[in-house]
């Protein structure tokens, strides 16, 4: 008969590797780091944290590292890449949102970047 708490591998549950509230169960990965920034820059700015508002601030983070600026259509089209099948309309209406609550600005060419208290807040200045 199947007992679901006995392991079935060949391993003992004392050695297995715990799953607990530890980061460094999964070796802390790059992307997982940089989600806890912006859930925690999202938090400061009172804003729920959800996947395309994730994805949106980590494609303009993406684009400063590189020396580049997106717009709307940049934006969506790095989603697109990435696999994420967001439509255009949503990803402006998250970035308006964005730029109405102060995490991110809109400058003259249109294009996006981080505001200046958000940056502050990812670099723990804040």
């Amino acid at each position: 008969m199947y007992n679901p708490q006995v392991p079935t591998d060949g391993h003992s549950k004392a050695t297995d590797t715990h799953f607990g509230n530890d980061t460094q169960a999964f070796g802390n990965a790059p992307e997982q780091q940089g989600n806890q920034r912006i859930r925690h820059l999202l938090k400061c700015f009172g804003l729920r944290t959800s996947l395309i508002r994730l994805k949106v601030i980590d494609a303009l983070l993406t684009a400063a590292a590189n020396q580049r600026t997106l717009g709307v259509r940049g934006v969506h089209s790095h989603l697109l890449e990435l696999g994420i099948p967001l439509s255009f309309l949503s990803v402006r209406e998250v970035l308006k949102r964005l730029c109405s609550e102060g995490v991110i600005t809109l400058n003259a060419d249109k294009s996006y970047s981080l505001h200046e208290e958000a940056a502050k807040v990812l670099e723990g200045r804040a």
